[in-house]
């Protein structure tokens, strides 16, 4: 079964553009891939003064804990839990911006630990085989 963006638009909160992620590549109960090319568009929310920074691959990695947690609530047949950002560690940023990258960005995001009400994800954002920026992100749950 594809995951496209339809898909993953019904599984997260995030609409609109601010959904960053446009199809789920493969995934697992502990890991997700995931391609987008939102940062090629010029109306991409998070862009400031026509500069999409690097910073904001940040949200990206986080979003793909959000459409990993909505797919591991549909395989179960449970309901979606919704989270909160809370840190951010371990961030190393490889690039400036992201807005002047011609491929698509792929995501690879994975369930570091996890107790009932929080989880801990390591994310890794390349574009081309070109590591972009990579860190640790942690969630509470609602």
């Amino acid at each position: 079964m594809t995951i496209d963006r339809a898909a993953i638009l019904a599984m997260v909160p995030h609409q609109g553009a601010m959904c960053l992620w446009e199809e789920v590549l493969d995934w697992s109960d502990t890991q997700v891939r995931l391609r987008g090319a939102s940062h090629r568009d010029p109306a991409n929310p998070l862009r400031s003064d026509g500069v999409l920074r690097a910073l904001h691959l940040c949200e990206y990695g986080a979003q793909a804990m959000a459409v990993h947690g909505g797919l591991r609530a549909r395989a179960s047949g449970g309901a979606v839990r919704p989270g909160m950002l809370v840190a951010l560690r371990g961030v190393v940023l490889h690039v400036a911006r992201i807005d002047d990258l011609a491929g698509d960005l792929v995501c690879e995001a994975e369930v570091l630990a996890e107790g009932g009400d929080s989880q801990q994800y390591g994310f890794r954002i390349s574009c081309d085989g070109v590591l972009l920026a990579e860190g640790r992100a942690a969630v509470m749950l609602g």
